[in-house]
């Protein structure tokens, strides 16, 4: 009694089992079914692998919020060689707060060549392809995926036996978070009650050339291995009062991932271009004028990974999606080959029909000549 009822509980699961066993007596083996069998496991090891290697990559979310943000200060990096002396020209940001950065605060004057160097044209070959086939949004993406190193820019050195014949404007400012102006144009500035003025009486007109070369133009920190849209461009001209605008939106980011948290600014610009007449109504200053404005919204980029048990669950779908696959492709193709031979036996066996009925025939016309 004690023995029947300990079987009693393995009988009960024994019946609860849903995966029937069938005797390998009653199992037929064909080369149709083995051959869909290699199909579909390769095919499931090569899902495996790729979903595998897909979760240990990341994604990248994207949220929007206002900015709260409104005290600190906007740095500004600036690295841009224009092709006229030192003396001749000035350089300095006036916000719509009426504050003023001018040069010598944070903002240096350096004489250099306008025409680059063997390195620097490497470099800003360098810096153009890659601009080529990577946006300023995709180059954050490498915070994730890569090391980024830092894109150091060529020496700007000055020999003797050479006159330089351009100024270079390098430096890192500080500004206040509203709209703006920074500007490069004729003349030092003095600062008044109003803003500031350019003297710019005593300059021939004929020195002027405000062709210019953009090193550097970025918003925030300096990040290493971040290439921005106006990094590495080229404006030339041939005539004297021209004027270049960039008009500049600013975007605040912060990017929060495994390998570094940080906070700096993305942006995209608009640009115009023209020669100065009065007399044909093109009126302005010459110069070059980088208008910015911050955008009110900031974006959050955080890497996200996703858990284990989401691997695990797109695994068994795989593995039981191919497993359903596999039965009715096995269907399919044992219909197919029973179809071929059925055909074939049906074909052979009308041959065998007709070699029979002459082998009659022959045998009927011997009878008959005897």
């Amino acid at each position: 009694m004690r023995r029947f009822s300990k079987r009693q509980p393995l009988e009960v699961v024994k019946e609860l089992d849903a995966f029937p066993k069938i005797p390998e007596s009653y199992v037929e083996t064909s080369s149709s079914g083995g051959g869909v069998s290699i199909f579909i496991f390769t095919c499931i090891a090569v899902l495996v692998v790729a979903e595998v290697y897909q979760h240990r990559s990341s994604d990248l979310q994207y949220q929007y919020s206002v900015d709260p943000d409104m005290d600190s200060k906007l740095q500004i990096n600036v690295d841009i060689s224009v092709a006229m002396l030192c003396d001749y020209i000035g350089a300095d940001v006036l916000d719509v707060a009426g504050g003023t950065v001018a040069i010598g605060d944070d903002l240096q004057l350096t004489p250099a060549y306008f025409d680059m160097n063997p390195a620097q044209a490497a470099w800003q070959l360098r810096i153009l392809k890659q601009k080529g086939v990577k946006l300023n949004y995709q180059s954050l993406n490498t915070l994730v995926t890569d090391s980024p190193a830092k894109v150091s820019i060529p020496d700007h050195a000055v020999t003797d036996d050479k006159q330089p014949n351009a100024c270079r404007i390098h430096g890192s400012m500080h500004v206040n978070k509203v709209e703006g102006n920074f500007h490069v144009t004729v003349g030092k500035s003095i600062p008044h009650m109003r803003g500031h003025t350019h003297l710019s009486a005593f300059i021939d007109t004929r020195d002027y050339n405000f062709s210019h070369r953009i090193d550097k133009l970025s918003f925030g920190p300096e990040v290493a291995g971040i290439i921005n849209p106006l990094d590495g461009e080229n404006a030339v001209t041939k005539a004297n009062n021209y004027i270049y605008q960039y008009f500049i939106q600013i975007v605040p980011t912060e990017f929060n991932t495994r390998r570094r948290n940080l906070i700096t600014s993305q942006f995209s610009y608009t640009n115009q271009q023209r020669e100065l007449n009065h007399a044909s109504g093109s009126h302005g200053i010459p110069g070059i004028f980088f208008k910015y404005d911050l955008s009110p919204l900031k974006v959050h980029i955080n890497e996200v990974h996703y858990p284990i048990s989401g691997l695990l669950i797109k695994l068994c779908g795989i593995v039981g999606g191919m497993f359903a696959t596999s039965g009715i492709l096995h269907r399919l193709v044992s219909f197919f080959v029973s179809s071929i031979k059925s055909q074939t036996d049906s074909s052979m066996s009308e041959e065998e029909r007709l070699k029979a009925k002459a082998a009659k025939m022959e045998s009927e016309t011997t009878g008959s000549q005897r």
